[in-house]
């Protein structure tokens, strides 16, 4: 499947989730045994040659694929959460929001320090979320060595806070 029959499985809901915003609803590809199944081994070829170690999947749309693309490339998945919903010793980092401030967490020994890993999420907007994440990741040890989202919104400038790491986008708006 190419990028135009990816978009084609991707709904747009306006005014949610609050008046002016252009949500991009993922939930009808992932409706599709077949976009899903292409999806997924598309991803996995751009990145099967990379030696990666882990896949890293934000809350919560990063469950989505990310499992599936750790299965693809052989690495082990782990995911990063909102506070208080994982369990032991966890590593936190707060970034900012529009209007505000959130924080994502991972667990302290998610993998072994040195470990390769390609951080996946549903969509890069501004990139908070994503660099957080990618912060979570060293703190722990990590090599960042490629980032996945399956929708970018271009506009929103979010890969420009990506400076050493490629990106991958499967759709670009």
């Amino acid at each position: 499947m190419k990028e135009e029959d990816f978009k084609k499985l991707v709904r747009d809901i306006p005014d949610f989730p609050k008046k002016g915003i252009v949500f991009k609803d993922i939930a009808p590809l992932f409706a599709s045994a077949k976009a899903i199944k292409a999806l997924t081994a598309q991803v996995a070829s751009h990145f099967k040659n990379k030696s990666i170690d882990v896949v890293v999947g934000v809350e919560a749309r990063g469950f989505l694929l990310g499992p599936l693309l750790a299965d693809a490339i052989d690495a082990s998945f782990v995911m990063v959460r909102k506070p208080c919903k994982l369990p032991g010793a966890v590593v936190s980092q707060s970034y900012a929001l529009e209007y505000g401030e959130d924080t994502v967490e991972i667990q302290q020994e998610a993998f072994p320090m040195g470990s390769r890993v390609l951080l996946h999420d549903d969509v890069l907007a501004t990139g908070g979320t994503a660099i957080a994440a990618s912060q979570l990741i060293e703190k722990l040890g990590g090599t960042l060595v490629g980032a996945h989202f399956i929708i970018e919104l271009a506009f929103l400038n979010g890969r420009t806070r990506f400076m050493d790491c490629p990106i991958h986008a499967t759709m670009k708006y």
